[in-house]
């Protein structure tokens, strides 16, 4: 049996190469009957389409994707080989659940192993902001020591933060943002107030409502129809003047375009990212211009990220994908299909 992970960033070596020696965990669990594919990459990056990599993932029992999407396409080009298709970490967005159940394929992802990383990296993020941290330290390492230069800090003790999102991770991070700040708000139309409220956690009946109370808002929804694009012009007109926005959840949750317009009329005091769309933001106009400015704090998607995160995401990922080719049983946990 063969299983494909199609862009595993674990496999790359300091030189950017892929490395079969690091897929270890992978090999101690699938044991000597499961063969591995890394993927391909060139010029720095996994191929995830075109003829080669449809070439690559042929006639594969198993997919593990990261970023790469699941397409009608993807799925030919593999066959009636796949039984499982796994996302190597959180969220659906391009697991492509709908198309897995037409397919009669299994599916699974791993919604909870990095709830306590990305609640800290979001606390990071918005601490970092309010602190003037990334200007002050450009600035000292540039000789222009300025002990008023960048933002001048807010004491938190006094603020609102509000969470879009309160399920795993909005639950994780309210539990730090309750350190720092006075009072916390949420906004979840599928949470019951009930559960926000044993986090001592207000509800709020709308994002737009969530935005005009909160001196913070911090990013944890799913990505879906509705929520894409949710940051956009018409939300942000609702915010408090010179609140902070940080995101650590999907790049397309905000409108960059619209992010970037609030900054320049005050209406958004800062602006803190770990995700873009497209994934890299050098490789876009608005990206780009953010990037330029002491207002905005960026982080290459890597939240999720620790040692102890990473072991147990891949050796869960393995451990599900071999329970369905060798039980024949579909996934334990995670299961969307």
């Amino acid at each position: 049996m063969r299983v494909v992970y199609t862009d595993p960033a674990w496999a790359v070596d300091v030189g950017g190469e892929l490395d079969p020696a690091l897929a270890k965990i992978e090999r101690e669990i699938y044991g000597e009957d499961i063969e591995i594919g890394l993927g391909i990459r060139r010029d720095g990056r996994f191929l995830i389409d075109g003829a080669e990599f449809e070439d690559h993932v042929a006639g594969a029992d198993a997919l593990v994707v990261y970023r790469a999407r699941v397409t009608q396409r993807l799925l030919d080009a593999v066959g009636p080989s796949c039984r499982v298709v796994a996302r190597q970490g959180v969220g659906l967005d391009n697991l492509n659940a709908e198309l897995l159940r037409a397919q009669g394929l299994w599916g699974f992802h791993v919604p909870d192993y990095c709830g306590d990383e990305v609640s800290t990296h979001t606390l990071a993020l918005a601490l970092a902001l309010e602190r003037g941290v990334c200007v002050q330290d450009q600035l000292v390492r540039n000789r222009a020591w300025n002990i008023h230069a960048g933002r001048i800090p807010r004491r938190t003790a006094g603020l609102t933060a509000g969470i879009v999102g309160f399920g795993r991770i909005g639950r994780a991070t309210s539990r730090k943002l309750h350190a720092f700040y006075g009072r916390v708000v949420a906004y979840d139309p599928n949470v019951a107030t009930d559960l926000m409220a044993s986090h001592g956690v207000c509800p709020c009946a709308s994002p737009a409502e969530l935005f005009a109370v909160s001196d913070v808002i911090v990013l944890h929804p799913e990505l879906t129809a509705e929520t894409d694009r949710l940051v956009d012009r018409a939300l942000l007109r609702s915010c408090k003047p010179g609140a902070l926005l940080v995101n650590t959840a999907r790049g397309r949750l905000v409108d960059l375009p619209a992010v970037l317009e609030a900054l320049r009329d005050g209406c958004l005091g800062g602006f803190a990212s770990d995700v873009f769309s497209p994934e890299d933001p050098n490789d876009d106009e608005i990206g780009r211009e953010l990037l330029c400015r002491p207002d905005v704090i960026v982080t290459a998607h890597r939240a999720f990220l620790s040692a102890e995160s990473e072991i147990s995401l891949r050796q869960r990922v393995a451990a599900g994908v071999r329970h369905v080719l060798r039980e024949g049983q579909p996934p334990p946990a995670g299961r969307v299909a």
